[in-house]
């Protein structure tokens, strides 16, 4: 036992700790969080749900033949509990799970050490986990790793995820047949009876709660009796998967928080994990940290979130953590740092280099430019530059990295070729260094913004039948079923955009999807792009650049000027599964496509090029476009 102020209870089928300030109880050997006692509420957590219960660390996994990206659920077990570290200031607690091949097929062949660390006085804990599979153990898929809890359904109604998106919620109750009807895929649930009136009528779907890495530090919920503040804190992420734009899920309806560590969503199967026979692999998920707050003033429950974004910053500025016991954790001494300034170079827009200001700038495991989208095993250390495109990169992990970027204003992925090694206590100063976008010549016409995102493009009001009422003012596209309102507007014959004439705020939908002409039966759609050229140079050659936000199970096709050439230009065959449409997103991975059309098939005067979607199995099968520009033949000189 622990002296007074920081007290551990270790019994046979549980483990307390109390610090103070809260109480929490684990089983043993399990390391199932069963209850959190706080502020007068006997457990923060729900006990009385069918299935899922508490908090706890889980996994979803597949067998290495698997094409899905859904495969056996596990709520990590463990088998030995171990005291790592245990005096008047802190606990750590270690749970692990080893491997044999007795329970292959029935548990992930991986060794995994969760540990859970509680100083005195501190509204809350640490979580993190060693992942590690050896030489030893057979190939699988892991599909997603995240701890999860299961918040008290009494007490907890109102959710926060960042300044502008929070609300009441619907209670899980209201999903639940006779009083919700689902939708087109299982997560949506029209509310048609809730139990709170208020709700009725509502969309409730936890993929429209989804944030992208860089903004998922912080969030959660509030209760009002009393006045006591629930939230998840991501200080770094480093070790989460696909790069800072990477989307995944926060908290929803149950109420649920989550601290998502690695899944496939908006990605799809190439964010899955796949392990082969025999590698040899080790990675530290977290920590991240669970904080409590609370007021006396039920009016100023709110502000708990204000305290929570200052708490998250307070655990961002103390990244690399100096408590994790664990030697694969490295601290802010065993890290290196990178840095120096990053140019572009355009001749067509500017005879002096440009500093690539705003831009993300990352290290991530050797690859090819934009790999980084697709990265799942290594760590990923980003930043943004400044104005003038300076950047430092701190605290990273020793080892060989990529050095990539990505600039507003500007199409591509730049990498820097060589491979940067990294030592214990490094600082690497890389100077300036350039990024020249493709290009082949001068700008003719261009649609949208090179910023790897739909959301400047024309994105309409929902059916009134499924709305969400947080997003009647704001991201749009978070909306239900905006897919089904593009054959409503184009009934018959699909978009036609003029340059110079149509505007792409208003006359370019966000998303090419199929148009539904039946029972779940579909019909590819064509866009027509009409542009003119003067004088056509017959014998040069002309470049489309066609970069997508998004793409799930898409097939896009262009031809120019005949909309029945066989072979197209370009066709990409199937591409994507980032399932961005169907799950509220305004973006998912980046694709660049760069077709050359010989001067002779084009026109002077009018021409028109043809986009086709041709996948037409389902309603979610289509693509976003981030920007479309297309170049004359290259300048003599080359300069502007």
């Amino acid at each position: 036992m622990s002296s007074t102020g920081l007290l551990l209870n270790a019994q046979n089928d549980y483990v307390v700790i109390n610090n103070g300030v809260v109480e929490i109880t684990w089983t043993n050997p399990g390391g199932i969080i069963k209850g959190i006692k706080y502020k007068g509420i006997d457990n923060l957590l729900e006990q009385k749900n069918k299935d899922l219960n508490g908090g706890f660390w889980d996994l979803n996994w597949s067998e290495p033949s698997s094409t899905k990206t859904r495969g056996k659920f596990d709520t990590i077990q463990g088998a030995d509990l171990q005291v790592i570290v245990e005096n008047e200031e802190q606990i750590e607690l270690s749970f692990t799970r080893m491997w044999s091949p007795e329970v292959q097929g029935e548990q992930a062949p991986l060794y995994i050490d969760r540990r859970f660390v509680v100083f005195r006085d501190v509204p809350g804990f640490y979580s993190y986990a060693i992942f590690e599979h050896t030489k030893d153990m057979p190939a699988f898929h892991l599909n997603t790793t995240r701890i999860a809890f299961m918040l008290n359904k009494e007490k907890f109604h109102y959710m926060v995820i960042t300044d502008d998106r929070q609300r009441f919620m619907p209670s899980a109750e209201d999903r639940l047949p006779g009083r919700g009807k689902p939708l087109a895929y299982p997560e949506a649930v029209l509310l048609v009876d809730p139990i709170e009136p208020e709700f009725k009528g509502e969309v409730d779907d936890k993929y429209q709660y989804s944030l992208e890495n860089k903004d998922n530090q912080v969030h959660g919920w509030i209760s009002f009796d009393p006045p006591v503040g629930f939230w998840q804190i991501t200080p770094s992420n480093e070790f989460r998967t696909g790069g800072p734009f990477k989307q995944d899920l926060t908290s929803h309806v149950n109420p649920t928080t989550l601290a998502i560590f690695l899944t496939s969503h908006y990605a799809g199967t190439e964010l899955l994990v796949k392990f082969e026979t025999g590698e040899e692999w080790k990675k530290v998920l977290g920590p991240v940290f669970t904080y409590f707050n609370s007021i006396s003033d039920k009016d100023m429950a709110l502000s708990l979130w204000d305290d929570a974004k200052r708490q998250m910053n307070e655990e961002v500025q103390s990244w690399p953590y100096s408590f994790p016991t664990s030697e694969e954790f490295p601290n802010c001494d065993q890290r290196g740092v990178v840095r120096g300034r990053l140019l572009v170079q355009d001749r067509y827009l500017s005879k002096e280099n440009l500093p690539g200001k705003a831009a993300s700038v990352g290290l991530a495991a050797p690859g090819d430019a934009g790999s980084w989208q697709r990265e799942n095993k290594g760590y990923q250390f980003w930043t943004m530059t400044d104005e003038d495109g300076c950047f430092v990169i701190k605290n990273i992990r020793a080892g060989s990295y990529n050095l990539y970027g990505v600039v507003p204003g500007f199409i591509g992925d730049y990498k820097y070729e060589v491979v940067i090694t990294l030592t214990e206590g490094c600082d690497i100063e890389l100077g300036e260094i350039v990024y020249e976008p493709p290009r082949d010549g001068p700008t003719l016409w261009e649609i949208g913004i090179p910023d790897r995102s739909a959301a400047e493009f024309y994105i309409p009001d929902p059916n009134p039948k499924y709305v969400n009422k947080l997003y009647l003012n704001q991201d749009k596209f978070r909306q239900y079923g905006l897919w089904e309102r593009y054959a409503e507007l184009y009934p018959e014959n699909d978009l036609v955009y003029t340059v110079g004439v149509s505007d792409y705020q208003k006359d370019w939908f966000f998303a090419q999807v199929n148009r539904e002409i039946g029972d779940k039966a579909y019909q590819s759609t064509t866009w027509q792009i009409k542009f003119k050229i003067d004088n056509v140079d017959q014998g040069g050659s002309y470049t489309l650049r066609v970069a997508l936000a998004a793409s799930n199970h898409a097939e896009l096709q262009v031809r120019i000027n005949d909309p029945t050439a066989d072979p197209p230009l370009l066709s990409t065959g199937e591409i994507g599964g980032d399932n961005a449409i169907a799950r509220h997103a305004i973006h998912g991975i980046y694709w660049l496509f760069t077709v050359t059309i010989p001067g002779s098939l084009l026109l002077g005067g009018e021409n028109t090029l043809f986009l086709t979607q041709a996948k037409t199995a389902n309603a979610f099968q289509g693509i976003m476009y981030d920007y479309i520009r297309m170049e004359g033949p290259s300048c003599q000189n080359g300069n502007l």
